[in-house]
């Protein structure tokens, strides 16, 4: 194929997986990161590495700097990770001529990218999604009768990339078990965080669906479960399986990602409530996930299937993938780990089913299990292995 490849966000573990499925396909792969020294870049399937602005603080600069890479390696595809790397390149699109981006408009990325509309779209076509108030500006929160709220809640802003300024900023999630802590995680957020969302939690556990749109049609289906997450109560999953797609959840989504007009990959995540068994709506995320590898390793191919769609390249219908086959981050295990050894319960606003910290010990500790497969660590290319080690060796150092 030998088709040149800029890959965005060197530092994302989704860029690692986009970097050995294209690269492996034979691709060649030019990957773009803050540092110039990523984990991404340290693959043998990266043919060079460049240094970029961040697209948090410098949008424009940026996407200067990713159009100048392209030209100069004859690129024919830019596959942007982040939300953040996406919101810099897509209003910039026109600038980069017959350079292919496959993702949607801009404005139609900015919209699902809203979850209090994507979540109100949801209500709309039956999907059950959490109940929640939605504070629109700072003001509202000195009206807020804080005593009142149903706890515990989630404080979720209604963007996880904001405009701030002449940057943007990464907005996070917080947990309120009561009306001082809400208080207190009201008072710091930043305007540019509203408007923000005050959600009922959902315990239970937590389950993707994994889509690829094109042309109006569903390509490619995938569908996983959460084991560990990143942080414990709720974050990024550091240990997931591969499970079936529920047709339920597989229609709720197409339908919902069709409403939106969307064209590319995306995933749609759901919490099952442990009470009742109902899944609920949590976000959708228009771009590739942290957890891409587990899909390429179950025999569902994302990152290749869309360049070759985007290409126009002959491609055969995705064959059935295989359940039961788990993908192990394991920093980020660690880390998951770390944080449970080191914290107590309410700091860490664990949901009442969390297991104990014995309990935690002795899951970490299978080592493998049949079907395991470790996300960064390969044989073939252990590079990034080696590097993500020493990197997560510096910050546990900064941390001491």
């Amino acid at each position: 194929m030998n088709v040149p490849v800029i890959v965005t966000d060197g530092d994302e573990r989704a860029a690692l997986a986009i970097v050995r499925s294209l690269g492996r396909a034979g691709h060649r792969i030019f990957v773009c990161s803050v540092r110039g020294r990523s984990l991404a870049g340290a693959s043998r399937y990266c043919e060079s590495e460049r240094a970029v602005p961040d697209p948090l603080e410098d949008p424009p600069g940026f996407a200067s700097a990713v159009e100048a890479y392209a030209w100069e390696v004859g690129a024919r595809v830019i596959l942007p990770v982040s939300e953040a790397a996406l919101l810099a390149i897509l209003p910039a699109r026109a600038r980069f001529g017959d350079i292919c981006v496959p993702f949607p408009e801009d404005a139609v990325f900015r919209r699902i990218c809203d979850k209090a509309l994507v979540l109100a779209t949801a209500r709309e076509l039956d999907i059950a999604v959490p109940e929640q108030r939605l504070l629109t500006t700072p003001e509202d929160v000195s009206a807020l009768e804080a005593d009142q709220v149903r706890y515990p809640v989630v404080v979720k802003p209604s963007r996880s990339v904001a405009d701030a300024g002449p940057g943007r900023r990464k907005l996070g999630v917080a947990f309120a078990s009561n009306a001082r802590e809400l208080r207190e995680h009201l008072g710091q957020l930043p305007a540019a965080a509203f408007p923000v969302m005050l959600q009922q939690r959902i315990v239970g556990p937590g389950v993707g669906v994994f889509l690829l749109m094109w042309d109006g049609r569903t390509d490619s289906v995938f569908a996983h479960r959460r084991i560990r997450e990143k942080p414990p109560a709720g974050g990024v999953s550091v240990y997931r399986e591969s499970i079936p797609a529920d047709p339920e959840l597989v229609r709720a989504s197409t339908a919902l990602l069709a409403r939106f007009g969307w064209h590319g990959v995306a995933m749609v995540e759901y919490k099952i409530d442990s009470s009742t068994g109902t899944p609920y709506l949590m976000e959708v995320n228009g771009r590739f996930w942290g957890s891409l590898q587990l899909a390429v390793d179950a025999g569902v191919d994302f990152p290749l299937r869309l360049v070759r769609l985007a290409l126009g390249q002959p491609l055969h219908p995705p064959a059935p993938y295989r359940t039961g086959i788990r993908s192990r981050w394991w920093w980020g295990d660690v880390d998951h780990l770390y944080a449970v050894l080191r914290r107590s319960r309410e700091e860490l606003a664990l949901p009442p089913d969390f297991p104990a910290r014995w309990r935690s010990v002795l899951d970490f500790a299978v080592l493998w299990r049949p079907g395991d497969r470790n996300e960064v660590f390969r044989w073939s290319d252990p590079a990034p292995a080696f590097r993500e080690s020493v990197d997560w060796l510096a910050r546990l150092r900064g941390r001491g």
